[in-house]
C-alpha cells in the first residue's frame, strides 16, 4: 500500500524541482553568447585642400585632427565650430560614427603609417577643395575607393576658385576622376558640369527602396541651388551611376545636381554645391548661410543618410 505524499514532503520536492530549473536557467544566461557592439562608421573630412579659403568654412570643427577634444560630448552644432558642424554633430550624437579632419597642410595617404591615412576610414568626405591633389594624392584616393571606401564629393559653381589658384571644386574634381594612375576612363560614369546655377530646390526622383533618399535620418525631397552646378551622367562607362536629385526640367542623364555611382569594391557619392550642407555659424570673420535647415529642401537627412550607405 503506497503512503500518501504530505503537504511538507510535496513542498520539498517542488522547491527541489524549482532549484533545478532555476539553476538551468542562470546556466543559460550565464554561457549566452554577448551581443555585439554597434559597428563605428569612421569618416575624415579634408580640410587639406583649402577647404576654408575665402568664406568658406567647411569644418566641421576647428579642433582637429580630433573634434572631440573642442567638446567631447556635443549636445548641439554650436559646441563644434564650423560651418559643418551640424553635420559632425548630427552623426557623433549617433555613437556610430569616429569623426576626424584632415588639417589644413596634410596630404592624403592610403597605406601608411598615421592616424588620418585613409586606411583607417570607411568614407572620406572631400567638402569644396580648392587645390588640386597631387599624384600621390589621386592615387590614395582612388585606390582607397577601388578597395571599398566611400568618397563623398561635394562641389561648387564653375569659379568659386576661393584662393585665387586658378582651380575650383569643378576643375579639381574632374581633374581627380580623369588624371589619375589607377584608372581615368570614367571610373564613376560621370563628370562635373562647368555650370553657375544661380538657385532653385532641385527635386529628389520617386524610389521608395534608395537608402540615400529614405534612410534612418529621414526621407529626402528636395535639395538647394544657391550657386551651384550639376553632373553629366556616363552609364556607358559605369553601370551603376545613378541620379538621385535633379535640377527642375531635367531628368536622365543630364541635370543630376546629387548622384551616386561605384567603383571596384567601394562607394560615391557627388553634390553639385556647398550651400546645402553649410550651417550659418562657423569661425568668425566669414559671411555664412544656413543651408542646412532651409525649409524648402531635405538636406540634412541627404548629407547623413548618404554618410551612413557610404560608410555602411
Amino acid at each position: 500500500m503506497l503512503t500518501p505524499t504530505r503537504p511538507r514532503q510535496r513542498l520539498a520536492v517542488a522547491l527541489t524541482a524549482l532549484g533545478v530549473l532555476l539553476t538551468g536557467a542562470a546556466l543559460q544566461t550565464t554561457t549566452a553568447a554577448p551581443a555585439h557592439a554597434a559597428t563605428t562608421h569612421r569618416v575624415l573630412f579634408d580640410n587639406g585642400h583649402a577647404e576654408t579659403a575665402g568664406n568658406a568654412d567647411w569644418i566641421i570643427s576647428t579642433s582637429q585632427p580630433n573634434p572631440l577634444s573642442e567638446d567631447s560630448s556635443p549636445s548641439s552644432e554650436t559646441d563644434w565650430t564650423g560651418a559643418l558642424s551640424s553635420w559632425g554633430v548630427a552623426l557623433q550624437k549617433t555613437g556610430d560614427y569616429s569623426l576626424d579632419t584632415l588639417p589644413s597642410g596634410s596630404k592624403l595617404t592610403y597605406g601608411g603609417t598615421s592616424a588620418t591615412d585613409l586606411s583607417n576610414f570607411d568614407t572620406l568626405v572631400l567638402p569644396e577643395p580648392n587645390t588640386l591633389f597631387t599624384t600621390a594624392e589621386k592615387t590614395a584616393i582612388m585606390t582607397f575607393v577601388k578597395n571599398g571606401g566611400g568618397l563623398f564629393m561635394i562641389s561648387d559653381h564653375t569659379g568659386s576658385d576661393r584662393n585665387n589658384d586658378g582651380y575650383d571644386a569643378v576643375k579639381i574634381l574632374n581633374d581627380l576622376m580623369t588624371n589619375n594612375s589607377v584608372d581615368s576612363t570614367d571610373p564613376f560614369g560621370f563628370s562635373v558640369d562647368s555650370l553657375n546655377i544661380s538657385s532653385g530646390y532641385p527635386a529628389a526622383i520617386s524610389d521608395s527602396t534608395n537608402a540615400v533618399l529614405h534612410g534612418s535620418f529621414g526621407t529626402v525631397t528636395k535639395s538647394l541651388f544657391a550657386n551651384g552646378t550639376t553632373a553629366t551622367l556616363k552609364p556607358a562607362d559605369n553601370s551603376a551611376v545613378k541620379g538621385l536629385v535633379y535640377r527642375s526640367g531635367y531628368s536622365g542623364n543630364t541635370g543630376a545636381f546629387f548622384a551616386t555611382s561605384t567603383f571596384g569594391s567601394g562607394k560615391v557619392a557627388f553634390w553639385g554645391d556647398s550651400s546645402p550642407i553649410d550651417d550659418g555659424t562657423g569661425q568668425s570673420g566669414n559671411t555664412l548661410y544656413d543651408g542646412w535647415n532651409d525649409t524648402g529642401a531635405t538636406n540634412a537627412a541627404l548629407a547623413l543618410n548618404a554618410t551612413e550607405w557610404l560608410s555602411s
